[in-house]
């Protein structure tokens, strides 16, 4: 066992620990309310960001041709595209329902704690719906398939950004 010294020692330096941990607590309260200003400022709408993806998207829509492969060319899955479409259109509608009819015309701001299955039937919908098209437009594009349908992904979410 130990001895009065160990323990008087053992002591110190727990109350030492302690201070320090009190002290660390305080000053991550004030990070927090410096965190809470930061948030009440507005980000600005147009960044570096948001115009470095949409660019990015537009240059890859045109130089891959995007539109006319997806319409024309016959090494298309079309099983699967349908498969996509229909998944990605589940995905939008349910945004289209938390953003425009619970959002705008109910008010309601944290939609996810009273409707807690949506994010994740969502989410779901939304990564069936990229694998499908990873998928179906795999024959055109092979390896470079993820890539491109992330950069369209990315301008399309940055270009809706923009206008909300």
């Amino acid at each position: 066992m130990l001895n009065d010294s160990e323990l008087a020692t053992l002591r110190k330096r727990f109350k030492r620990d302690a201070a320090f941990l009190m002290q660390t607590a305080t000053s991550s309260d004030e990070d927090e309310k410096s965190q809470e200003e930061k948030d009440a400022k507005p980000l600005p709408r147009i960044n570096r960001h948001s115009v470095f993806w949409i660019v990015a998207s537009v240059s890859v829509t045109y130089y891959v041709d995007f539109i006319h492969n997806i319409m024309e060319n016959d090494d298309v899955k079309s099983w699967w595209f349908n498969v996509g479409l229909v998944l990605l259109g589940i995905c939008l509608s349910l945004a289209m329902f938390c953003i425009v009819y619970l959002e705008w015309f109910k008010g309601i701001q944290h939609y996810d704690q009273e409707y807690p299955a949506i994010p994740p039937i969502t989410t779901a919908a939304f990564i069936a719906a990229s694998c499908s098209f990873n998928i179906a437009l795999w024959p055109v594009w092979s390896i470079f398939t993820p890539l491109i349908l992330f950069t369209q992904f990315m301008g399309v979410v940055m270009f809706i950004s923009l206008l909300g």
